[in-house]
Formats: C-alpha cells, structure tokens, sequence
C-alpha cells in the first residue's frame, strides 16, 4: 500500500482528481475529497489546493499477474476538506479483495508507506509540510476507522504473499530547491555529491555554533569590556607554555592563555574567546571581520555608565568597539531568545561561492538572502547564533589579528568532513588532531579554510562538553594571571613598545 500526495500539475485537485477517474477499479468513482477547491495554495503545501489533497492507496495486484487496477480513497483526518469513506466504497473493496488477489500488497502493510516528496511547478520545495503531513498520517491514518479495521483483519487472515512477488518500491523524489530557500539543501556538484545526498537533517542538526576567536594585546581593558561593558561572565581560563599544535592563537610558539566568556555556558550559548601571547601588544586589523550583533539592554546602559564610546547607526542600534578595535553592534532591546548574541558577520569576495561551501559542503541552513545587499544569513539552528556573510568589492583581507570560527559535530563525523574537503579540494589547515588541555579533556579538531581563508574549526562535541565546563574560579584564574604578567609594566619601564602581531 503507498500512500501518495501527488503533484497538481492541472492547477487543481478537482481536475487530477476526474483525470485519475478512470483508473479505478471497475467503473466504480474515484473516491476523492467531497468538496474541492481551485483557490490558492495553502501555507504547508504550496502548490496544493486549499481544501488538502487526494490520499490514494494503490493496491498492486501482484498475485496472481493481471493487469493493474487501483482504489483512491480520501481520508478526511488526515488532509481537512475530504469526504468521508462510506459503506458502499467498502463493499468496492471487499469485492477487490474477495477475488484473491491484492492481498501480497495489502501484506506489505502501511508500514511501507511513505509520502512522496512534491514540488510546486515554481520549484519550492514542500518538505517541511510533508514531514507535517507524515507525523499526522501516523497519529491518524490507519490506525483506526473501518478500512484501517478491515485491513487489519484481512492481513492477519491472508494467506502468505508468494516468494516471487516483489515489494512495493518506495522512492523519494525532490527539485532542486532555490538558494533562497529556508529548507537545508543535501548534495550538490561535483564528486562526493551523493555522499552529501545522503545525509540527513537529524545530523546537521547535531552541529552547534560554538565561538569565535579574538586574538588580544591588552587584557586587562579586554576583560573590563566584557565583562562590565557587555556583561559576560569568564567560564574559563587557561594558560599554556607553549603555541597550539592547530595554531589556536596564531603562529605563535610562545607562551599565551585562552580566555572563554559569553552570556552563559557554552554547552547552549555562543561565547567569545580571547587568546593573548605574552610580549605582543598588537594585531593589524584586516576587512574580513565586521562585528557581533547582541540584543541587550544592559550592554547599552552600561556603555552609558561607563562613558565606553557608543555611536546609534540606526533606532536603537549602536556600534562600538572592543579593545583591538573589533565592532561589536549592540541592540537595545532584550535577547528574543535565551542567548542574547544574535550574529557573527563575516566579509566574502564572491556570495555566491561562498553559500556553495558554507551550505552545500559543511550543511548550513539559508535563513535570508538578499541579492541587492549581497548578504546572506546562515546557521545550523534557529535557536543558535547565525553566521551572516556580506560580499565585498576585492579581496578579503585578514591581515594578523584573523580570527577563527568554531563549530561541534558529533566526533564520528571529523573524519568525513576531513575526506569531504579532500574530494571537493578544499583547503585544509589542520588535518584531523587532538589537542591536549592539562587537567582537562583531550578534543580532536579539524581546521578548514573557506574560499575567502575565513578559519574554520571543527571539534569533536562529546569531548568538548567535557572540557568547556563552566569553571567557577575562571574570573579568579584570570585576574590573578593579569596580576602576575608584569610585561606592560617591563615595556613602560623601558620605554619600549610591545612587539606587533
């Protein structure tokens, strides 16, 4: 049995409807919805009529071999508007069934069943309200009424379907969606396309936006801006003698730390972190990072408080700048969600390059394209912080203060991503590593680089949540850090610069 919501290409459902007419059983009607509409579309399923659609249940007779005959029912719990099923289009299937035949289809049961995916004749895709549409068939479809019962009955008293019968094939069908679309596009051109096919929605969504890296010569007017300016909290500090194997803080071999603040735990918020190399005072800032975008009230009334240079670029929307001279915009209103950063924009040479390596390759979801501004909106969550890439005249410049973007996937998935990009030919800055934490958890990372050199980690989720634990002495670990460099205090004696990045 293979239940079907089927592509109006006639415009209506009352006109595919007279056209399947004449494939029923005998001279029997279709048994369709009673009441159908050539209004527009609904919200769910763009390209259907108003009053839902045409459920068929195509009962292949596949024992013994005669010509195909089929049955299309409506089934009014599931698409609102259908008629409702009556003891006379019963009696139609008794008769079908009472000759013997169709019963190694009705054996294949409604387990098999699975709607097809459907598209409207402008391209859309409608996998979202087929999805909808699947989790209602299983709450109301056959479970229960009197074909349900019938069915019920017959499969558990039918004689078993012969070996030679073949299965009901189910098959998956989808357009291409447009670049715009909300819906996550699989696959794409190109070798290792059908591999990205493959993989589902479920896995993307195991992926989370973690952090973004700020590499910083001053910590302590560092640490006064996020902590007093923007009020975020230090969850952890760490220090270490010697450079990141995987070039956490640049290409640096000397001693430095790492600094995580945010909002709330990272388990659930997107963080900042702050890596500083003792003995350098500065980085050159290139045009490849654009700001942070958070909703906070406070963060507005303390900049105010503490007289921190803010400046309204639009109704209630004020730039400013952390020590370093990263921007961060800030909006004067309460988080709309639980985690009040809101983007991380990010500067591209060619949109739509980029969309092809951000969405088809590492999965991302388009939230918003606009063509005209040459800016797009991505993540991999609605509840996440969104990565928004804005096209620029020439080339991005990263210059030394570059940062690096961070995500997790579920560890399994590293080694993957790693022979993906070695498909497609993509750049690879750190093959797949582990990185040590002294005391902590040991994660393995891989570190990408994007069409534009935009640097990408990857890590391994179950090992990170075990080293990004909130440290409740993490503001105490890095005061007393920031109280035992006495670098600044070693220059200014000497009247010498700190050396730049």
């Amino acid at each position: 049995i293979r239940l079907t919501p089927f592509s109006l290409s006639t415009g209506s459902s009352f006109m595919y409807s007279r056209r399947l007419k004449k494939k029923t059983f005998g001279t029997a009607p279709a048994w369709r919805a009673s009441a159908m509409s050539r209004r527009p579309s609904s919200r769910i399923f763009p390209c259907f009529s108003r009053n839902g659609l045409d459920l068929t249940i195509v009962m292949t007779l596949l024992w013994p071999p005669i010509p195909w005959k089929g049955l299309i029912v409506a089934k009014p719990r599931v698409f609102p508007g259908a008629g409702r099923l009556g003891w006379g289009h019963l009696k139609r299937l008794f008769l079908l069934l009472l000759t013997g035949t169709g019963l190694g289809a009705l054996r294949g049961g409604f387990s098999g069943a699975r709607f097809r995916s459907t598209t409207c004749p402008e391209g859309n895709t409608t996998f979202t309200g087929l999805r909808r549409s699947a989790r209602t068939q299983r709450r109301a479809g056959p479970r229960s009424g009197p074909l349900a019962a019938t069915v019920a009955w017959l499969i558990q008293h039918a004689a078993p379907t012969p070996p030679s019968s073949p299965g009901l094939g189910v098959r998956q069908e989808r357009a291409p969606a447009a670049i715009s679309d909300v819906t996550v596009r699989r696959g794409g051109g190109g070798q290792g396309g059908a591999a990205r096919g493959s993989e589902t929605a479920g896995v993307m969504a195991a992926r989370r936006f973690l952090h973004f890296v700020f590499k910083v010569g001053n910590r302590f007017h560092t640490a006064r801006f996020y902590r007093d300016v923007l009020g975020m909290k230090v969850l952890r500090h760490e220090e270490f003698e010697e450079g990141c194997k995987a070039a956490c803080n640049g290409p640096y071999d000397g001693r430095w730390s790492k600094t995580m603040v945010g909002f709330g735990p990272e388990d659930d918020h997107f963080v900042v972190e702050l890596t500083y190399n003792y003995g350098i005072g500065d980085y050159k800032l290139g045009n490849d990072f654009m700001g942070i975008t958070l909703a906070s009230t406070e963060a507005v009334n303390n900049a105010r408080k503490l007289r921190w240079p803010l400046r309204e670029i639009a109704e209630g929307v004020f730039e400013t700048e952390a020590p370093g001279g990263y921007k961060f915009y800030l909006q004067n209103q309460n988080p709309p969600q639980s985690d009040p950063v809101l983007k991380v924009t990010l500067t591209v040479s060619d949109l739509q390059k980029s969309l092809n390596y951000w969405s088809n390759l590492l999965g991302m979801k388009i939230y918003e394209k606009d063509e005209e501004k040459q800016r797009a909106v991505l993540g991999y969550a609605d509840n996440q912080c969104k990565l928004e890439l804005q096209a620029i005249k020439g080339a991005v410049d990263h210059a030394t203060a570059f940062g690096r973007i961070a995500f997790s996937c579920p560890q399994k998935e590293l080694p993957d991503l790693e022979d993906l990009m070695k498909r497609e030919n993509q750049k690879i800055l750190t093959p797949l590593v582990s990185l040590d934490t002294p005391g902590k958890a040991t994660v393995q990372v891989v570190i990408l680089a994007d069409p534009d050199g935009h640097e990408i980690c990857f890590v391994g989720d179950e090992a990170f949540r075990k080293l990004s634990k909130m440290d409740p002495e993490g503001s105490k670990l890095l005061d007393e850090a920031m109280a035992a460099d006495k670098s600044d205090e070693w220059f200014a004696k000497h009247n010498k610069p700190k050396a730049s990045g």
